[in-house]
């Protein structure tokens, strides 16, 4: 196994059992590493501090164990063990409900992996090129904790793989290949695109949102911006809402939403969906919502449009309160790892003092209990989300 070297002072973080490395903190390392392999770290005074996979970028390595222990099948089965058994203890394994995430990167200790379980299928995302050459390893270890709950792992990286690393490995599935992708979230049902659509195919991380949403929707007349799989109509439908517009610029998503409205209510003239640019409907839609959900995409994925983001955040919350009706409810989130909850909070603050209407907090929101963030590293949360009541 090859060694990296820490330069002085530069192993605290670790002690404090943060799993980045990053380039700036090497000092040299063994000749012929390569990206995606294991490697022994250890600080300038030759003491062990991690394993993990070395690659190439700002974040050399990413630490899979601070104990001294061989990365082999048992080790995939331990990590993977203990992400399973904590969410049948969460209540999310149930016949209720078919889908979670198992595996959240940094927050169940295996940083660069996410798999997200859909019923009997298991869609697995590398984002590291070491996660990638285990991927084999991964998915029979997967099988073998999952007592034949999961029989389908399909493998969706091309997307999230490092583009400087070359790998140009086609998305497939790794082990069976049942193309039913239909699975049940508190009771509903839902189609999951995990061939074509974003991420996995679900936003999953909105479970417990939705939940809340459904609990405010009875009479009210609600508008889902930036749909894409429709979860936000689906729950409000089946919370009593008066109508329920969907809004998303895709048309594939807007087809997949009505899909999911079909799916849960059939020929329901609550729903209508719109295929249109989200500011532009926004701005042009009638003052006639009192509920409105804001879930747009990440508006920043590096710092280096943190500014910008923040505007657009400010800009889309300030047309919705110009919008909604006086006792309105808003939910407004923001995904975006680079802006942190209090930046996001100004902008909504923002929005909220240059519309001049009174807006009180009901809700702070976050990412759920299957995407948990690690203590020891804060950066795992991305989720935001504030419930305005907008008077």
């Amino acid at each position: 196994m090859n060694t990296i070297y820490l330069r002085k002072g530069k192993s605290e973080s670790l002690k404090r059992f943060h799993p980045w490395i990053f380039s700036g903190a090497i000092a040299h390392a063994d000749a012929g590493i390569k990206e995606g392999e294991i490697v022994r770290v250890v600080n300038d005074k030759n003491e062990f501090m991690a394993l993990g996979h070395y690659q190439i970028g700002s974040i050399a390595v990413r630490v899979l164990s601070f104990e001294e222990r061989d990365i082999n099948h048992s080790f995939w089965e331990e990590r993977l063990s203990e992400a399973f058994d904590m969410r049948k203890k969460l209540g999310l394994v149930n016949a209720n409900n078919n889908t979670y995430r198992l595996v959240h990167g940094e927050g169940d200790r295996l940083p660069g992996l996410v798999i997200d379980i859909y019923g009997e299928t298991a869609v697995m995302q590398a984002h590291s090129v070491g996660m990638h050459e285990c991927r084999e390893v991964i998915a029979e270890a997967l099988l073998n904790i999952s007592a034949g709950t999961i029989r389908n792992i399909y493998y969706k990286s091309e997307t999230t793989l490092p583009y400087k690393a070359g790998i140009r490995d086609g998305n497939g599935f790794l082990r069976g290949g049942n193309p039913d992708n239909i699975a049940q979230e508190y009771g509903l049902i839902f189609h999951i695109d995990w061939l074509h659509g974003q991420k996995t195919g679900f936003f999953i991380d909105q479970r417990e949102n939705r939940r809340l949403l459904e609990q405010y929707a009875k009479d009210r007349s609600v508008l889902n911006m930036f749909c894409y799989t429709g979860g936000f109509s689906v729950y409000a439908l089946r919370g009593n809402a008066r109508l329920v517009h969907s809004v998303d610029s895709s048309a594939k998503a807007i087809a997949l939403t009505c899909d999911n409205v079909a799916q849960n209510f059939p020929d329901d003239s609550r729903h209508k969906a719109y295929t249109e640019d989200a500011f532009k409907y926004l701005e042009h839609a009638s003052c006639e919502y009192d509920l409105i959900v804001l879930d747009p995409p990440a508006f920043a994925k590096h710092k280096d449009s943190l500014r910008n983001a923040l505007k657009g955040y400010t800009r889309l919350n300030a047309i919705a309160f110009d919008k909604i009706k006086k006792g309105g409810i808003l939910f407004t989130f923001s995904c975006s790892q680079a802006v942190n909850k209090d930046q996001f909070r100004l902008a909504v603050f923002t929005a909220a003092a240059k519309s001049g209407r009174h807006v009180r907090i009901l809700h702070q929101l976050h990412q759920p209990a299957d995407h948990p963030v690690n203590i020891y590293h804060p950066e795992g949360e991305y989720l935001k989300g504030l419930v305005l009541y907008v008077e």
